[in-house]
């Protein structure tokens, strides 16, 4: 058998289980969502075995009740196959009151006419991404988002990752089939994974022929414009070539195609009170599942990165927001950004359900950089209305470097090789 790799997931899933007689994992393929329920079930059903599929598929169209025997919790593996079971598990959670009962996996959003009941407050939703850094083992754990949360007012973390490093992170992503391959096995696996999208998943999700081409074409435009609030007409304006053009209304389509895989993870723009009348930037910021995506589909590898550090900055910040989001999601939290129309930003804000937040900023590691982000951070801090907000808990600087400290001015520079959540 594989080593099985902790994830933040565990904890998050045993704790929604305690609460819920039902819980839908989804997210994107091969992030690990069937081998971390896997961990919890004490029975299975894979209605992707091609041994039992035809069987459980016909069952489900009559009797989806029957295939939910078995011991509890039981897990349903890829349960969009069969939508009926949806309503099936709804309707005996709220028979039998029970928690615990049932962990389904999912890589595709239903379409809208599917299930029939939404399952609101008996089935509960939790997106898993990809790996972490810190749960490949890539970063050494010292430096916790929990506890800059908490005013924790000292860190100190060593970052034994080098720029060659942090390139091929980005290149190899957070894929747990990546981790027991080689160097160059692991960039292999992050392309196959583009390729099966481009090649498969993106037409069987509601039987629509999309032309692979044409995906590619907006995928690498998707790639170009990371981490930035493209909209459609940059896009439309990007595909472009050879005097053929993709309409807008078809970029659409291949855009809400890929969320439905779960492939795009936009990042929303936060709208905090502030003292004066600015207005925010509200478009969302262009982002991947995974930062390996956008490596892929501009046909680069980690050494490609390395000589565009203008590239490589997007892609870094790509790989943090990943980090991030995973991180929040323990803290019950949020990742958005922050933009105005002076110009005043910040990467990623991370707001918790309690009120509390902390605004960070994502550089590879330049001095000037550095400095000009700490500067924006401050005065971020400064504009917000703390009579109507809470202050920032913390302002940090995540970079590539060496070192984990807190500045002078109070700033934190966190490598994202030290940090978890």
């Amino acid at each position: 058998m594989n080593k099985y790799f902790p994830r933040v997931y565990d904890e998050i899933l045993t704790k929604k289980l305690d609460l819920y007689g039902a819980i839908l994992i989804t997210g994107p393929k091969w992030c690990g969502k069937s081998t971390t329920a896997k961990q919890l079930a004490k029975s299975v059903l894979e209605l992707q075995n091609p041994r039992t599929r035809a069987n459980n598929l016909e069952i489900a169209k009559t009797r989806p009740d029957l295939l939910l025997d078995g011991d509890k919790p039981r897990l349903i593996d890829e349960w969009q196959d069969a939508p009926s079971i949806w309503d099936a598990i709804r309707y005996d959670v709220d028979n039998t009151g029970l928690k615990n009962q049932y962990i389904l996996t999912g890589s595709v959003t239903p379409r809208k006419d599917e299930p029939k009941h939404t399952g609101t407050g008996r089935i509960i939703r939790i997106l898993m991404r990809p790996m972490s850094l810190y749960e490949s083992n890539d970063s050494t754990g010292e430096v916790s988002l929990r506890e800059l949360f908490d005013n924790k007012n000292d860190i100190k973390g060593i970052s034994n990752k080098e720029y060659e490093d942090i390139a091929y992170l980005c290149a190899r992503g957070g894929w747990p089939g990546s981790l027991s391959a080689s160097k160059e096995g692991s960039i292999i696996i992050a392309r196959d994974y583009l390729e099966s999208l481009i090649a498969n998943d993106i037409n069987t999700i509601d039987s629509v022929e999309r032309n692979p081409e044409r995906l590619r074409t907006i995928l690498r435009s998707l790639s170009r414009n990371i981490c930035t609030s493209a909209n459609l007409t940059t896009i439309k304006n990007d595909t472009s070539y050879n005097d053929s053009e993709i309409s807008e209304k078809t970029i659409t389509d291949y855009i809400n195609a890929l969320s439905r895989l779960y492939v795009i993870d936009d990042v929303e723009a936060w709208c905090p009170k502030l003292r004066s009348k600015t207005d925010i930037r509200t478009s969302p910021k262009r982002c991947f599942i995974d930062p390996s995506i956008a490596v892929a589909s501009l046909r680069a590898t980690d050494k490609d990165l390395l000589k565009d550090f203008r590239t490589f900055g997007l892609i870094f910040e790509a790989l943090c927001l990943r980090d991030l989001k995973i991180y929040a999601q323990t803290l019950d939290g949020d990742v958005f950004y922050y933009r105005d129309k002076s110009g005043l930003e910040s990467d990623a804000i991370i707001h918790l359900k309690d009120g509390r937040w902390g605004a960070i900023e994502i550089k590879l590691g330049s001095k000037d950089a550095i400095e000009e982000a700490a500067a924006n951070l401050i005065k971020l801090a400064n504009v917000v209305d703390v009579k109507e907000m809470n202050e920032p808990s913390f302002l940090a600087i995540i970079t590539a470097n060496k070192y984990a400290y807190r500045r002078p001015d109070g700033v934190y520079e966190i490598p994202i090789t030290t940090l978890k959540s």
